[in-house]
């Protein structure tokens, strides 16, 4: 009877090996020989340039000196002082798109409120007219807008203020990733995903760290990557920054799938159930 209990676990054995988590599946940045670094030392960055796509919101604030009129001219909805606008010490404001209001879903007031970039891909400023913004940049398109604005106004008396509603983006992972998914803002200028992850919590070990997949919106269309966040190397991927609009999915781990591999306790409570389910089959066979 032991003899077969040995030949039963022998076979056993390998299975439960193979589905426990080591250290190398959850741990973040593990050193790796195709990390680029210049001669410094240091690790280039590779920040991708955010470009405009169709249905974007923007924000656009003309500050303007104290006597000058052009919120007035751009909108008497938003001119200083008023709804959505805000007064600036020393100058007045005229505020598209400004204002809280944020939730699930997006900042309402930000979506009444801001500049829509339509199905043309074209912004409409009153008082300007339309203006071409897909797949330029902020920088870009805030260039114009100011050489728009000081042909009517005397150049240096105003300033034009462009930026999208910070960095959206969103997490999707399963059900044991729920205080982490959802949609996420932050406002700031560059964000990695490592920062983005650690700013909600991080992730557990049902989370498959070598295989993140981005789903990243472009003025051509989504692009589709996957990354390893095990590698050190991903901090030279441009997909290591986060973007406005990206989609982040956390897929699960299949070793987590079978009911293995979420801790050593649990791995080894659920071999132990497999041998003695199998045991207990191969006596009531016997015993037939």
């Amino acid at each position: 009877m032991m003899k077969n209990y040995k030949y039963l676990f022998l076979l056993i054995f390998p299975f439960l090996i193979t589905s426990c988590i080591t250290t190398k599946d959850v741990r973040y940045m593990q050193p790796s020989e195709s990390l680029v670094i210049n001669e410094e030392g240091l690790i280039p960055y590779n920040v991708p340039v955010y470009r405009i796509t169709k249905n974007d919101m923007l924000n656009l604030n003309i500050v303007t000196t104290p006597k000058g009129d052009a919120a007035q001219f751009y909108s008497s909805l938003n001119s200083s002082g008023a709804n959505g606008g805000q007064a600036l010490p020393g100058g007045g404001t005229a505020g598209v798109g400004s204002g809280g209001g944020s939730g699930p879903g997006g900042n309402v007031s930000f979506y009444f409120n801001g500049l829509k970039v339509d199905s043309n891909g074209d912004i409409n400023i009153f008082g300007i007219g339309y203006i071409k913004a897909e797949g330029r940049t902020i920088e870009d398109l805030t260039k114009e807008i100011q050489d728009k604005v000081n042909e009517n106004f005397q150049e240096g008396k105003s300033e034009v203020r462009l930026n999208t509603n910070g960095i959206t983006y969103y997490i999707l992972g399963d059900v044991e990733t729920t205080g982490l998914t959802g949609e996420k803002v932050v406002h700031k200028n560059i964000l990695t995903i490592t920062e983005a992850l650690a700013i909600n919590g991080g992730m557990n070990r049902t989370v498959d760290r070598k295989n993140i997949v981005i789903h990243r919106k472009l003025p051509e269309g989504i692009k589709v990557a996957k990354i390893d966040l095990t590698r050190e190397d991903i901090m030279n991927s441009p997909y290591y920054y986060v973007q406005n609009g990206d989609e982040i999915y956390l897929n699960t781990r299949a070793k987590s799938l079978n009911g293995f591999g979420k801790d050593p306790i649990q791995t080894l409570i659920s071999g132990v159930s497999v041998i003695t389910t199998a045991l207990s089959i191969y006596l009531l066979l016997k015993n037939l």
